[in-house]
């Protein structure tokens, strides 16, 4: 595209001059000498602008050019903001989360669910991986102060800590994180589209106009899915790391921080007021364990006897309890805003650290390798679109 750039320019140099040298002979010719000076200035003004995104034109360090390599941390920084500000901000998520029935979309699977989706497969493996991550001692100790009644005056939270704790410790935990990251993955791929529809819809018209929305999307599916191959291939991965060292502060804060065990505390309390969810849990976890287990380890089988029954009747509980489908949705949307709030700014500084590592010459390569064809077709519409307008006023001036 350079090269076809570059040749209607030369091509508009060479009409001006021939038309130059039969101005006296023809009575068309001086028109044909508008049109192709007016493109050259077109096309030569297009060019400069072009050349400018990415480099100095010609080399020379004349002011407001070389725009990309230059403000390569800046243009990090702010695909960053971008990110937060769309789509890892707090308010933005629990307005989205408000709309979701994600306790009425669970109830309604658990009680009816498709063949070809029971937990077989993935979802099976996934399954037996969290049961092996639980301290069974400490959690078998936390159902029964739940059956019991104890579990008002049980305090969850330093529970809840030691047992992340010692699962962490002990790598228990590292399976749960390689199926998140194949889940993420998966999520992704199911996705792609919204993200799509997401940055067009953020996007400047004038981006748009360069399908500049499009390459940014690309770039955005690209670098995310490149994170959650790197992170699934490296167990030392910087942000698997981040994960675990999250964890265990959260861990810590469970057991030693009163306002992290305070917020725990009402929650817990929120939950087990309803008395349908006391009703449920009361002699199904004591039964169903070696059940769900088993069933979890042959998927042909799961959901299947006392376990699916036990599926089906929580899935029909919370369809049919209003109340308790709301209280559950209000648990998921609070979770998922506290994670957002409190480790977002870590998520989005990955982005803005990565464009911030690479150097000026590979975000210029990227960039015009990604858009530089485009970019070419502004250069060729400016001579033709030049050499139109100097025509006009050719004509014109004659006229009068």
């Amino acid at each position: 595209m350079k090269v076809v750039a570059t040749g209607m320019l030369l091509l508009m140099a060479a009409v001006f001059v021939a038309a130059r040298l039969l101005g006296e002979t023809y009575v068309w010719a001086p028109y044909v000498e508008s049109f192709a000076e007016a493109a050259m200035v077109g096309g030569l003004a297009d060019w400069f602008a072009v050349t400018a995104l990415f480099r100095h034109p010609l080399g020379l360090p004349i002011p407001h050019t070389a725009i990309i390599p230059k403000n390569k941390d800046r243009l990090g920084d702010n695909l960053a903001t971008f990110l937060k500000t769309n789509f890892l901000k707090p308010a933005i998520v629990a307005r989205r989360m408000r709309s979701v029935d994600m306790a009425g979309a669970v109830g309604r699977w658990l009680s009816a669910p498709p063949a070809e989706t029971r937990l077989s497969g993935s979802i099976g493996k996934l399954g037996l991986q969290l049961l092996d991550a639980l301290d069974n001692e400490a959690v078998s100790g936390w159902i029964r102060g739940a059956i019991g009644g104890n579990l008002r005056r049980f305090e969850l939270a330093p529970l809840v800590g030691r047992v992340l704790d010692r699962s962490i410790d002990e790598g228990r935990l590292q399976p749960l994180v390689d199926s998140g990251i194949t889940w993420l993955a998966r999520v992704l791929d199911q996705n792609e589209g919204l993200i799509r529809d997401l940055v067009e819809a953020r996007t400047m018209w004038l981006l748009r106009l360069a399908s500049l929305d499009e390459r940014l999307a690309n770039s955005i599916i690209e670098a995310l899915r490149r994170l959650l191959n790197e992170m699934s291939a490296d167990p030392e991965h910087p942000l698997r790391l981040k994960v675990m060292v999250a964890l265990k502060d959260l861990a810590f804060d469970m057991q030693f921080e009163s306002e992290t065990q305070a917020r725990i505390e009402t929650l817990k309390l929120e939950v087990i007021d309803n008395p349908e969810l006391g009703g449920f849990l009361d002699g199904i976890w004591t039964n169903a364990k070696t059940s769900l287990r088993a069933s979890l380890a042959d998927p042909e089988q799961a959901l299947a006897g006392r376990v699916g029954e036990a599926a089906r009747h929580i899935g029909k509980t919370i369809e049919n309890d209003p109340v308790l489908r709301n209280a559950l949705n209000k648990y998921a949307r609070r979770a998922i805003v506290g994670v957002v709030a409190d480790y977002g700014d870590e998520l989005v500084r990955i982005v803005s650290d990565t464009v911030r590592s690479w150097d000026a010459d590979t975000v210029t390569e990227r960039v015009e390798a990604a858009v530089g064809r485009d970019l070419q077709f502004i250069r060729i519409n400016g001579t033709l679109v030049g050499g139109l307008v100097g025509l006009t006023i050719h004509a014109v001036t004659e006229l009068l």
